[in-house]
């Protein structure tokens, strides 16, 4: 029994059994991380023809700052001219190109939301061709973002949500707010719900990540929710003022309020003399 015992020790003491126990780690952690990833642009049923007609597409519009591979341009100042693209998704493509941001006008501290150049079928196609780079989050299912039978709960649930994670740069009300160096977050107000769960997704430009280890699928519908509320619904105060927080307010007190008491003061001065 002792000789046995011995034996089992000497073969868990073995050289290979660390070795093993690192591989059955790796392969745990990886299986857990492709079970909780949001899905990549690598699983899209994309055809060898959409990809073909987004190429043409991204050598005739994108090519010129994100390089004929997607590689990025990098100036001789060693600044980016524009990123790479390998890697992003089709999520990223459909948000950008979508929400008229790309094709960019000009280079800038921001890039603005205007309407798009493309069409819906040529945004697919360019999509696609990117997702072939490398895999990326690929573009959500409408199940992934529909809230029409969304409870009030869960719109509270997403307001909170939102004022957590988002409102330092959003604004409190989704009208976005001025961040350094001449950048600034936009203003949420008429964005779709597939742009809204998108940019979570991707983190255009200054915005964070929010994968769905960070926001789960739940929480990313939940905000969206409250995003439409305050789209569909008026300011419960009155007169929002833009909704731009204590700025606006205390400039209009200042203008009207204290403009206010300074002509009623001279007025009654006047009567008096």
């Amino acid at each position: 029994m002792r000789l046995l015992t011995a034996r089992l020790s000497a073969k868990r003491r073995s050289p290979l059994a660390g070795f093993v126990v690192l591989l059955l780690g790796l392969l745990l952690t990886g299986g857990a991380y492709a079970a909780l990833s949001p899905a990549t642009a690598a699983s899209s049923s994309s055809s060898q023809s959409d990809v073909a007609k987004g190429r043409q597409l991204f050598l005739v519009g994108c090519a010129s700052c994100h390089g004929q591979n997607g590689e990025g341009i990098v100036t001789q100042r060693n600044t980016e001219y524009g990123p790479p693209l390998i890697g992003v998704g089709a999520a990223a493509v459909d948000f950008q190109v979508g929400t008229g941001r790309m094709p960019a006008m000009q280079t800038g501290s921001q890039v603005p939301r205007k309407t798009p150049s493309y069409t819906e079928a040529e945004i697919e196609a360019l999509a696609a061709y990117v997702a072939s780079l490398a895999p990326g989050p690929a573009v959500p299912g409408q199940e992934s973002y529909d809230v029409s039978k969304a409870t009030d709960e869960q719109i509270v649930r997403g307001g909170e949500l939102f004022r957590t994670n988002c409102t330092a740069c959003h604004n409190f009300a989704g009208r976005g707010g001025a961040l350094p160096n001449g950048k600034y977050a936009p203003s949420l107000m008429g964005v779709s719900e597939k742009h809204i769960y998108e940019a979570m997704l991707t983190g255009p430009q200054n915005m964070p990540v929010f994968n769905d280890l960070t926001l789960t699928p739940e929480d990313k519908r939940d905000i969206i929710s409250s995003l439409l509320f305050l789209q569909q619904n008026e300011s419960p105060g009155g007169f929002s003022l833009g909704s731009l927080g204590p700025v606006s307010e205390g400039l209009f007190i200042w203008i009207f309020g204290i403009g206010g008491l300074i002509a009623i003061t001279v007025w009654i001065t006047a009567k008096s003399n």
